[in-house]
């Protein structure tokens, strides 16, 4: 008797790439054409990206890897709070793209993974063709909307982001209900997320909260004082970019597309009425937007 297939991104490929000393990448690969790079965010893995992947694998060459400290991919040690560092993520992803061959290519990130998505599109602006971003900000725009009441939404930015230790063993002692929170909460629908991949996330996330943290840490710490010395200095993301996103701005009372202006100048910004996880809620409609994107 066997047991129950693991879920996966229908007819891709899964294999692990070396992107950085001690690092490799768990990644499918699906399709061919011109290549795109799709980002998971939290708390999830690869797997988020099935039915778009899909989609658009009968024009693209897809590539969906798990972020270093997620899902199957390595989880290296951060002593020194560098591990997780956005532009060390995005280094991970540029090296990706180019160990399967692709020194040019589009990038969309969801949640987290539009953070590394960002931070790929200012650090490497001529291997970024094109960018999209799904239901985030970029991070010094996050910390600044944050305040108040309002903030409560967001508590898990500020318990990762405390010194290591407390967090970590707060989430440990009780990962499945926390992260199984943030499954519950933030989708639109009931029947987004069904129980095989619910599991699967659950179990990767059970498996990675040091990482998990120190990802989330680094956006309180390093990744602001990269946000800040780019905004200092001008450097803005010169491709053509999507961002589709939840309709925050209302909600906590700030312009969003005028804080996307702020950072790109060739912009498509949407808002959106399905939940936090678009890509499993409305796959169509994300679909769509990366096609229009990358007509661009």
């Amino acid at each position: 008797m066997t047991g129950t297939p693991e879920p996966h991104v229908p007819g891709f490929t899964r294999q692990r790439v070396t992107v950085a000393d001690g690092v490799a990448l768990n990644v499918a690969v699906g399709g061919s054409g011109t290549p795109l790079v799709l980002l998971h965010g939290f708390p999830q893995t690869h797997l988020m990206w099935r039915h778009v992947a899909a989609d658009l694998a009968t024009e693209h060459t897809v590539i969906c890897p798990d972020l270093r400290g997620y899902g199957a991919s390595d989880k290296p040690a951060d002593p020194d709070g560098t591990a997780y560092a956005k532009r060390t993520m995005a280094a991970d992803v540029v090296a990706l793209a180019r160990a399967l061959g692709h020194d040019r290519f589009a990038l969309a990130g969801h949640d987290r993974g539009a953070l590394v998505a960002i931070r790929a599109g200012l650090d490497h602006p001529d291997t970024i063709t094109h960018l999209a971003s799904l239901d985030v900000l970029p991070t010094l725009d996050m910390w600044d909307v944050m305040h108040g009441a309002s903030a409560a939404v967001g508590f898990h930015l500020y318990l990762m982001a405390q010194p290591p230790g407390l967090p970590e063993a707060m989430i440990e002692a009780t990962a499945d209900a926390f992260f199984g929170h943030f499954l519950d909460q933030w989708a639109g629908t009931g029947d987004a997320i069904p129980a095989d991949v619910r599991a699967h996330y659950l179990a990767a996330c059970r498996a990675a909260v040091p990482s998990i943290v120190a990802d989330y840490r680094a956006s309180a710490h390093i990744d602001v004082t990269h946000d800040e010395t780019d905004r200092r200095a001008g450097t803005r993301l010169r491709m053509p970019v999507t961002v589709l996103q939840q309709d925050w701005g209302t909600a906590l009372g700030f312009d969003a597309a005028a804080r996307w202006r702020a950072w790109a100048d060739d912009l498509d910004h949407r808002t959106v009425a399905c939940g936090h996880f678009m890509a499993e809620e409305a796959p169509e409609l994300v679909a769509a937007a990366l096609r229009d994107l990358l007509k661009r």
